[in-house]
């Protein structure tokens, strides 16, 4: 029986109550949103790859030379989001194995205003904060 439930709104989403945190309607709001980001994130990869494959060569130097930056620019921004893809999938993963919204290193819940902001979040905003301690205090 297919799902015919109405979609969250962001609104309504953020109106329930705490103990309704990552119950089935919002699960299925933020597979939603990531498999959204996903789909895009795979389009501008597409449009990326017609667009350099359909580029005309420029007589004029300096036409060459500003296309090729504006190239340039494009394929680092699709690098970035070359990246982010293995991100979306893997918490798509975490929604499918029930681990989505919960922090890796406490086990509480990361909060539903920081998944709204990054649906790919893997950590609370303290947990966040003492990973990014440590890694400036190693270096990294």
């Amino acid at each position: 029986m297919p799902n015919t439930a109405k979609p969250l709104s962001e609104k309504a989403l953020l109106a329930m109550p705490a103990s309704s945190y990552m119950n089935a309607a919002q699960l299925r709001f933020f597979r939603d949103l990531l498999s959204k980001q996903r789909q895009d994130l795979l389009d501008n990869a597409t449009m990326t790859i017609d667009h350099l494959r359909d580029g005309e060569a420029e007589a004029d130097p300096n036409d060459r030379a500003t296309i090729e930056e504006e190239n340039s620019l494009e394929l680092r921004i699709r690098d970035r989001e070359r990246k982010m893809l293995p991100r979306v999938d893997a918490a798509l993963k975490r929604i499918d194995d029930g681990r989505y919204g919960y922090c890796e290193d406490t086990g509480e819940p990361i909060g539903l205003r920081r998944l709204l902001a990054r649906p790919t979040t893997v950590y609370s905003i303290e947990a966040q904060e003492r990973h990014e301690s440590r890694q400036r205090i190693q270096g990294k």
